[in-house]
């Protein structure tokens, strides 16, 4: 759902559970995923996501589906224990294509040292894949959107341009020598990025950058904090052909939503053109993640992120300081 209309769905039901004590329930909707304590060194992460294809190639998307849903989990710092299949596939789509899809999913999650334990399906027009997803964190070293700190170093973990470049496909004009790379970067767990945060410590602020673009997941960092994003655009990382089709203005809607929801809290440079900025609303699917992490840990988390095998590079892309809201410099 567009931003703001989710907010207007959620608005009525925010008082239902207000009465309701939960000592336990140490992160609600506000965030990316729940966490519940279990223990002194436990507590559960629990989250769900599915969406519609997003490329052709069943396998992929079952693939991507998957590492989008566990995305969550780590985005708190977690590790997957367990997930269920959500589905929803026309009664004409042939068996052999749900299979791959599953199968997809399935080998994802066994690369995140998991498994498939169950889930649901039922028939729709149009398919729909996820997960339900049950991870592990320990109650005191989980991260959260909240929490920079004025001097931090904004760090961005995957290109963007998933939406422009998957909305061109969808239409028929993408280069098949961009998709390639933009599959590859969605299917890439940010396990490894976690990992490395949890490894270094004292990581606070953290998200994971998906249908709200890398704007809208930054304004829910900085929501209502004593602080200010602002970011560098010429060091924000772009999938091979995101420039060409954002200068084409092709975008899936939720870019355009995006854009309406949060344009007022964002000053952009002059010199940025519009495709530049559309780009940063950019709806993306399984993408990186926006990490808030203090200058003297940078080397530490390189390293860190080399030892665990991460497979593309990360970005610096601009600094935690005073004041309120995002501004993008050229």
């Amino acid at each position: 759902m567009a931003p703001e209309a989710l907010m207007q769905v959620l608005h009525p039901l925010q008082s239902i559970f207000a009465n309701v004590d939960q000592p336990n329930l140490l992160v609600g909707i506000a965030d990316d995923s729940a966490i519940y304590k279990l223990n002194e060194n436990q507590a559960i992460v629990s989250t769900t996501d599915f969406f519609t294809p997003v490329v052709d190639n069943p396998y992929d998307y079952g693939a991507i589906a998957a590492a989008n849903s566990m995305s969550d989990v780590y985005a708190m710092g977690g590790e997957v224990l367990f997930a269920l299949n959500v589905g929803a596939f026309p009664g004409n789509m042939k068996p052999a294509i749900i299979s791959e899809i599953l199968r997809g999913g399935a080998e994802k999650v066994l690369e995140a040292g998991a498994i498939i334990a169950g889930g649901h399906t039922v028939t729709d027009d149009e398919p729909k894949y996820g997960l339900a997803v049950t991870g592990l964190v320990h109650p005191e070293r989980f991260f959260t959107k909240g929490g920079a700190q004025v001097g931090d170093l904004l760090v961005l973990t995957k290109p963007l341009g998933t939406g422009t470049i998957s909305t061109a496909l969808k239409r028929n004009l993408a280069d098949l020598a961009h998709v390639a790379p933009m599959v590859a970067s969605m299917k890439q767990l940010n396990r490894g990025a976690a990992q490395a945060l949890q490894a270094v410590g004292r990581i606070k602020s953290v998200t994971d950058v998906t249908g709200f673009g890398l704007l809208g997941h930054a304004l829910e960092m900085v929501k209502d904090q004593a602080y200010k994003f602002v970011l560098q655009f010429n060091q924000i990382p772009l999938l091979a052909g995101a420039t060409d089709y954002a200068n084409e203005y092709i975008f899936p809607g939720g870019t355009a939503n995006n854009k309406l929801y949060g344009e007022s809290f964002v000053i952009f440079d002059s010199t940025l053109s519009d495709a530049e900025e559309m780009l940063l609303w950019d709806t993306q699917t399984s993408g990186g993640l926006l990490i808030a992490l203090p200058p003297d840990l940078l080397d530490d988390f390189a390293q860190t992120y080399i030892d665990n095998e991460c497979n593309q590079p990360f970005w610096v892309i601009g600094e935690v300081t005073h004041g309120e809201g995002i501004e993008v410099l050229p």
